[in-house]
């Protein structure tokens, strides 16, 4: 399974070279300090995060070594602070060092009754729930014409990190064929970054350690972004899709957490009267047999 040994719930290889890649991406003009002489290494040197998260050298250079004890949250914050890290990466670093509740167990893959009645009620809207894994879960018929019919599919099958990263090979390289989407290197970034991040609250899940693993050995492109260190996916407000029938679609994304179970809604639409919008309403007319969605597989 990826990562160190946890003691005490602290994950010291993980949470090592998480500090050491946010401190590395940093310029010293960056937090204030003048840029001095040159440097052999890039980022901040480990005395200034110390100094400017409160904190002995000796004490953080031990955390990136991953000797040092359990930090406090307190430490935490500084070091947080120090590096300028984002909510999702100062939460992630908190789950790293123990100090915040772990999901445990397995992850979620049952989709909550109301929800899966509400995919059926949503006009004009594709719509799926997908896990912490990427994989669908739901979806409603117009998502299924969008993209492919996901019923005679396994999970396995029907799970969009595998389709990115170990999928067929598009114009655009590995996974650029998922559905034709215009931004499939954004979604695999987004796509490593929520599975670190997966990893990290679920440790015991063999299911999420197992896919990580499997994507670290088929794609090349996976591993390069996995030792980035990212946490923080981008947002992906629209995106197009091309369709073997239709051709271009544009629409909005929007994704919903559902924080009990720990999933995502995922609700694609395009504003009234648009090409977007006219494309769905063709979609929906046309249902999955007519759009010939097997093509998209």
């Amino acid at each position: 399974m990826p990562g160190g040994v946890q003691t005490g719930g602290v994950d010291k290889h993980e949470l090592g070279a998480f500090l050491r890649s946010r401190r590395e991406r940093l310029r010293p003009q960056d937090v204030g300090l003048p840029p001095g002489p040159r440097r052999r290494t890039p980022g901040l040197r480990r005395e200034e995060v110390a100094v400017l998260a409160h904190i002995s050298t000796e004490y953080y250079v031990r955390l990136e070594q991953g000797r040092a004890p359990r930090p406090s949250a307190e430490v935490l914050a500084g070091i947080a602070e120090a590096l300028r890290l984002t909510d999702a990466e100062s939460g992630h670093l908190h789950l790293l060092a123990g100090t915040a509740p772990l999901r445990g167990g397995l992850h979620q893959r049952e989709v909550r009754p109301s929800v899966l009645a509400l995919l059926r009620r949503l006009p004009q809207t594709a719509a799926l729930v997908i896990s912490v894994t990427f994989e669908v879960l739901a979806w409603n018929e117009l998502a299924a014409a969008l993209m492919e019919d996901f019923a005679p599919l396994t999970p396995r099958e029907r799970n969009l990190a595998r389709k990115a990263f170990l999928g067929p090979a598009g114009p655009a390289g590995p996974g650029s064929s998922l559905y034709g989407i215009s931004d499939a290197a954004e979604f695999r970034l987004g796509v490593v970054g929520q599975l670190r991040s997966a990893l990290a609250r679920y440790p015991a899940d063999p299911v999420v350690g197992s896919l990580v693993e499997e994507l670290r050995a088929g794609s090349a492109d996976f591993t390069r972004l996995w030792q980035r260190h990212d946490v923080q996916a981008p947002p992906m407000l629209a995106k197009t899709f091309h369709h073997p029938v239709v051709g271009r679609v544009s629409v909005d994304c929007d994704a919903l957490a559902l924080p009990d179970r720990d999933q995502h809604l995922v609700l694609y639409t395009a504003p009234p009267g648009s090409a977007g919008a006219e494309a769905l309403a063709f979609l929906e007319v046309l249902g999955v047999a007519g759009s010939s969605v097997d093509g998209v597989r």
